[in-house]
């Protein structure tokens, strides 16, 4: 992305989009209950209540009764029928993970098959997005928590540890380009969750050989664990690496996450908040999301940086396009067309 004399005044920024993610599928709802949902009902107020704070994204996992996060498909559509109810212009944003939670006590942390993971392209309600990782990795979810923040939660069984540490997200390949391909048959936005910098580099591969024709959502994660650490030099150079034409998210972990949040804002990027990420302010507090969601948009008036609204954010995200051609989507993502065979130079697109 370019950072022009003018590009860090609010009034040549996008509108801010928070995403808000209130479900936080690694703890169990004892250790947040004010915060972590568990009934249907709960998990619809969550995103009513995100809603009305500024939120205009809407991060979705689900859980059953016992507390544990739900692997189940249909949940997910009891979930999102009644949430796109009650906040129909909220982005809804499925989990790509569905919920990498443990099943049971001992057991491993992991997402689920590959051909269970498709079906999310089949879900009624359809979903705005879903997100999507790309390329295998470590996802040791451990490695920035201290032991004070984990230490007086369920996180804190041997078991359960071992298990968040030791996880990997599978995304091979194949395996991206047949989601690909089924999401957007089916309509459905792919929101590109990124660890590193080869990540963007195998989505710029996937538009170059035609993979993915359509507008180009990112989030960098820096959680660490495999991922980028929430290093300022990480995140600026995703940022200096993106395609013009495609928005960012800053998401992080723990007390890392507003720091990471003010720079993404102060840059023009974007936001995501949310106890998935956090479950304490900078002071070691518990902060609940609605409270987190508040205090961005706080800071954001304060940074002059306008909330967008959810039909602005719609067009920010360009829910609902598509392109029809890899020239087309490499053009509205201001990405140098593919070289020509036996052409030397990257060649200019403003060149008669």
């Amino acid at each position: 992305m370019q950072f022009l004399d003018d590009s860090l005044l609010p009034e040549t920024q996008e509108k801010l989009v928070i995403t808000a993610a209130p479900y936080g599928p690694e703890w169990a709802p004892s250790d947040f209950p004010e915060d972590i949902p568990l009934t249907m009902d709960q998990h619809v107020q969550q995103a009513v209540d995100c809603f009305n704070a500024g939120a205009t994204v809407l991060h979705i996992h689900v859980r059953e009764l016992d507390g544990k996060g739900s692997k189940r498909l249909e949940q997910v559509q009891r979930a999102a029928r009644p949430a796109q109810e009650a906040v129909p212009e909220m982005i809804l944003q499925v989990g790509g993970s569905i919920s990498f939670a443990p099943e049971g006590d001992g057991a491993e942390a992991k997402w689920l098959s590959d051909d269970t993971r498709h079906m999310l392209a089949e879900l009624t309600p359809k979903p705005d997005q879903v997100t999507i990782a790309v390329n295998t990795t470590q996802m040791n979810i451990m490695d920035l928590m201290a032991d004070r923040e984990y230490r007086n939660t369920s996180l804190a069984d041997p078991a359960l540890y071992d298990a968040y540490r030791e996880m990997i997200v599978p995304a091979g390949p194949s395996w991206v380009e047949e989601h690909l391909r089924r999401l957007v048959a089916a309509g459905i936005q792919p929101h590109f969750q990124l660890t590193s910098m080869p990540d963007l580099e195998t989505v710029e591969r996937l538009i170059r050989r035609g993979h993915y024709n359509g507008p180009l959502n990112l989030t960098w994660v820096g959680i660490g664990g495999g991922f980028d650490g929430p290093n300022p030099n990480n995140f600026m150079e995703f940022i200096r690496r993106a395609p013009d034409g495609s928005t960012v998210t800053g998401e992080s972990v723990m007390r890392n996450v507003l720091p990471i949040n003010v720079m993404a804002m102060a840059l023009g990027m974007h936001v995501r908040c949310g106890n998935e990420d956090t479950l304490y302010d900078q002071h070691g507090e518990k902060i609940t999301s609605v409270q987190q969601v508040e205090q961005l948009a706080r800071i954001a008036r304060e940074l002059g940086r306008e909330l967008a609204t959810a039909r602005e954010a719609r067009d920010i995200y360009k829910i609902g396009v598509q392109y029809n051609s890899v020239d087309e989507t490499l053009a509205q993502l201001g990405m140098p067309p593919n070289r020509e065979p036996g052409r030397r130079a990257i060649p200019n697109r403003y060149a008669a």
